[in-house]
């Protein structure tokens, strides 16, 4: 039977999941992936026909990052959990770092995710993801953009997702623990849309901002509001 569940959660994401679910559902064939789920927190656009259309499961849940993920998880039958936010594409060759990474046994109490990339050519892009990936070496601090990939039983024992509005990726990797986190030899390209649209200084120096409130306890109902701003 296929290891591995991949959870995504979506909300209104249809024009992300046109570009990167189909390659993960030509893989859900092979004896990698068992299911593709999408964790819906009540989308109104095209997502459910497009998750019904490749094949993906979709399960309901209320709205939230958290929320969504842990419900995804909870329905997930697989043995390793593999979670990817809509917008980012796995890049060619992303399987074999991952067949490599689940077949080591040690690794069933460690976590895996992706280098960081952005699908945008300018030097900008190039900059924000060599500091993302520079941040995971330094800090072990990988987003929910980079992937995660864990096995079921490990992410039960660190509490799995919490129901929270933002920061539930960093939440996470801080109990999994920079000593169990790895970075696999393949990349995740994530939409570079949010910084054109707010800019490669603004959004970064904004998500820094975010990290730095999350680490001096302030509410992640407040980041939020900072994060959309």
């Amino acid at each position: 039977m296929a290891p591995i569940s991949i959870v995504i959660p979506t909300l209104n994401a249809a024009a992300w999941l046109r570009r990167s679910l189909p390659p993960l559902a030509e893989f859900s064939a092979l004896d990698l992936i068992r299911e593709v789920i999408l964790a819906d927190g009540g989308s109104t656009d095209e997502t459910p026909g497009i998750a019904e259309a490749a094949g993906a499961r979709l399960i309901r849940s209320q709205p939230g990052r958290g929320r969504q993920l842990a419900a995804g998880a909870a329905g997930a039958r697989g043995d390793w959990l593999l979670f990817l936010h809509a917008d980012t594409l796995l890049q060619t060759g992303w399987d074999p770092a991952v067949r490599r990474f689940i077949e080591a046994p040690q690794n069933v109490r460690r976590a895996g995710y992706f280098r960081f990339a952005l699908d945008d050519p300018r030097f900008a892009a190039r900059r924000i993801a060599w500091l993302a990936n520079l941040r995971c070496r330094a800090l072990g601090l990988p987003y929910g953009d980079q992937g995660l990939l864990i096995h079921r039983d490990l992410y039960r024992a660190c509490g799995g997702f919490h129901a929270l509005p933002l920061m539930e990726d960093v939440d996470l990797v801080r109990r999994v623990g920079r000593r169990r986190l790895v970075m696999l030899d393949a990349v995740a390209v994530t939409s570079a849309e949010r910084y054109r649209r707010d800019g490669f200084w603004l959004r970064p120096m904004r998500n820094q901002l975010c990290l730095l409130l999350w680490f001096l306890g302030v509410s992640p109902r407040a980041i939020l509001r900072i994060y959309e701003w």
